[in-house]
């Protein structure tokens, strides 16, 4: 029999792939030691590489508002048409390594610092609609499976398809994954999404929850399986290169940037949960609205004083735009600032890159790496009487009240029919020939994977389009009768 699992102090752990929560839709709780302890361990296991996210590319520009949404959102940079925000925007893969090929089956990270006279705002985003989980508990473990063997130190099928085989909500990104999608051609030709949902307040303290999407203006390009294996070897950082050399010759990419827009009511008798990651919205249900553009005009002067030490939070928020109960945004509010505090240090805001350009009043002092001066001769405490800073008392500012309900308890999502839904459809819109590719390239991969991981993975397509299992099925068939 398998021991029980403990935390790092000894105490058994009850569930964990589910974390505490107010009620079924409520927000994570902070009294969830596991969840904490699970996720601060995991954002220090690599230094000083990030754990995630670790190779990417990024460049500087602006952000302009096209369309007003002023009826939506109290955030100054978005008060008026034409307004511009210089931004920072870093691409990057989510589980290769620093030394990954740019062109390798992953996710890609599509991360926004806005530099905003509020204070800075992130938009920590990837370049696919959904994700393969909806539970900050399960993220450590999944990108484990991402890494490599702890005693082979190789990358392992196995463990990639035991965990998704075991967390069928995954089905859907996985299908995005293995599509040409999982193969940018590089980081100008992939669209973005904040894939969470957010919240946007008005100057009514009105919420309506929504997902920003970052349309290529340059148009998708994707790369085929064989391709991307060639250019891996012919050129691993095609993507960096590509960027790079297009903004350097002044063909300055751009992206579109639009919303989905939910309003608050709707959420509880909307078919989905709304905030859960594995699921996208339909645009026939919530279409498309358009609110700006993005524009990348200049290189990094220096690559490591800029992309390499840019952090971004989905926690940096501004008056006007907050989070929202979903579970696993709720989790990186923590994690991210708690990674960049490890892997930069406690000042890691006072860096050039990640300084905002509203400037900081508080009574944070001393810490490692302290370039600000420390504030000066300011007082440290606050409230004090030697004219400190003071809180603005405005409710509202920088978030509202949001009525909670529900017994604390962990309360773990059961899977249904509907979570096979989504991946179907997206099986059944894709041409004949990506259809044929997409087979091909999960028959590739999962087809190294033991025969019982491919016996419970495989019936996951099945549920979700019966064609695509038995594609499956037939091309690891065929796989196996040749090698």
């Amino acid at each position: 029999m398998p021991d029980v699992l403990t935390t790092a102090n000894g105490n058994p752990v009850d569930n964990d792939q589910t974390s505490q929560t107010a009620g079924e839709w409520g927000p994570v709780l902070l009294q969830d030691f596991h969840l904490i302890d699970k996720l601060a361990h995991f954002d220090r296991e690599r230094i000083p590489e990030r754990v995630v996210h670790a190779k990417g590319a990024g460049a500087h520009g602006y952000f302009e508002v096209t369309h007003d949404i002023t009826h939506l959102s109290k955030a100054k940079f978005l008060d008026k048409v034409g307004k511009k925000t210089p931004i920072f925007t870093r691409f990057s893969q989510v589980g290769g390594e620093m030394g990954s090929a740019d062109t390798l089956r992953d996710v890609r990270g599509f991360a926004v610092k806005f530099y905003t006279e509020e204070g800075n705002w992130d938009m920590v985003g990837i370049h696919t609609p959904s994700f393969f989980i909806r539970d900050p508990s399960k993220f450590p473990d999944l990108i484990h499976t991402q890494k490599r063997n702890p005693r082979t130190n190789l990358k392992d099928a196995d463990m990639f398809w035991d965990f998704l085989s075991l967390v069928p909500e995954s089905i859907h990104q996985v299908t995005t994954l293995y599509s040409n999608r999982g193969t940018p051609y590089g980081y100008r030709h992939m669209h973005g999404y904040s894939t969470h949902t957010l919240s946007l307040i008005n100057d009514k303290n009105e919420i309506h929850y929504v997902k920003f999407h970052f349309k290529t203006a340059q148009g998708i390009k994707n790369l085929r399986g064989h391709e991307a294996t060639k250019l891996a070897g012919d050129n691993p950082d095609s993507a960096v290169e590509d960027l790079f050399n297009a903004i350097e010759k002044g063909d300055y990419p751009a992206w579109n940037v639009l919303i989905q827009v939910m309003e608050q009511k709707d959420a509880k008798t909307y078919r989905w949960n709304p905030f859960d990651m594995t699921k996208i919205w339909p645009h026939e249900d919530y279409p498309l609205q358009p609110i700006g553009r993005m524009v990348l005009n200049r290189n990094p002067d220096n690559f490591f004083a800029e992309t390499e030490q840019s952090a971004f939070s989905p926690s940096h928020l501004v008056p006007g735009v907050d989070a929202s109960p979903d579970r696993m945004l709720q989790g990186r509010l923590f994690s991210y600032p708690d990674t960049h505090r490890y892997r930069l240090g406690v000042n890691y805001q006072q860096l050039a890159i990640n300084r905002p350009i509203s400037g900081v009043h508080n009574y944070q002092r001393d810490g490692a790496m302290t370039v600000n001066g420390n504030q000066g001769k300011g007082p440290n405490y606050g409230p004090n009487s030697f004219d400190g800073p003071q809180q603005t008392n405005a409710y509202g500012t920088t978030y509202v009240n949001v009525a909670l309900q529900g017994d604390t308890g962990r309360f773990p999502f059961t899977l249904t029919e509907d979570d096979f839904v989504q991946a179907g459809d997206l099986y059944r819109l894709l041409p004949p020939d990506e259809k044929s590719d997409l087979v091909d390239n999960i028959a590739e991969h999962l087809s190294m994977a033991k025969k019982e991981i491919r016996d419970r993975q495989i019936p996951h397509f099945s549920r979700a389009d019966k064609e695509y299992g038995q594609r499956v099925a037939d091309a690891i068939n065929k796989r196996l009768s040749q090698s």
